[in-house]
């Protein structure tokens, strides 16, 4: 890579220069020519067999500010006193306040696969050996859990559903009421 070092130590003051006249911030000129930089780089043994480094420089850097303004947008600058929208949380999402109050009262066997498996991420092979059952018999325990949990938090939080089967409204309920 002597050939690209050579080249680039001949000819970057002067790409320094063309793309000063293009841009209008140093940092701007300094991000061009790290990326063309970075192109001949990539180029390997490649770059060495180039008849003209310097066009070849060239050419790529016209391509690589062709690019970036292409994609550069006119940014305009906010003031800081400016109040960013609330996000729009969806109800199902907000449903994870019932969650303490079901689990609570699930049975422990439901409560502790729920817990395991789903809340905290254990594979349910893992489940499996830690709790001595088959990984066929911890699946369907995880599932029959998942049921129980679900029609027990549709009762608990009054879960409000809509034609398409979606979470719509609940009532939030702590584990005391």
């Amino acid at each position: 890579m002597n050939c690209l070092t050579q080249a680039w130590t001949q000819h970057e003051p002067e790409l320094r220069g063309w793309a000063r006249h293009r841009l209008q911030s140093t940092a701007d000129v300094e991000d061009l020519l790290q990326d063309l930089f970075l192109k001949a780089l990539r180029q390997g043994e490649r770059f060495c067999s180039v008849q003209n480094a310097r066009a070849w420089l060239f050419e790529v850097a016209r391509n690589t500010l062709a690019d970036r303004l292409r994609v550069a947008r006119t940014t305009v600058e906010l003031p800081e006193d400016l109040a960013s929208p609330e996000e729009e949380v969806e109800t199902v999402d907000t449903l994870t306040a019932c969650l303490p109050r079901v689990l609570s009262e699930l049975a422990p066997e439901d409560r502790d696969a729920i817990l395991l498996c789903d809340l905290q991420g254990m594979a349910q092979a893992d489940y499996a050996k830690a709790r001595g059952l088959t990984l066929s018999a911890a699946k369907s325990r995880v599932q029959r859990a998942r049921v129980r949990m679900k029609a027990h938090m549709t009762t608990a939080c009054q879960v409000q559903l809509d034609p398409a089967g979606h979470v719509q409204d609940f009532v939030p309920r702590t584990p005391s009421e």
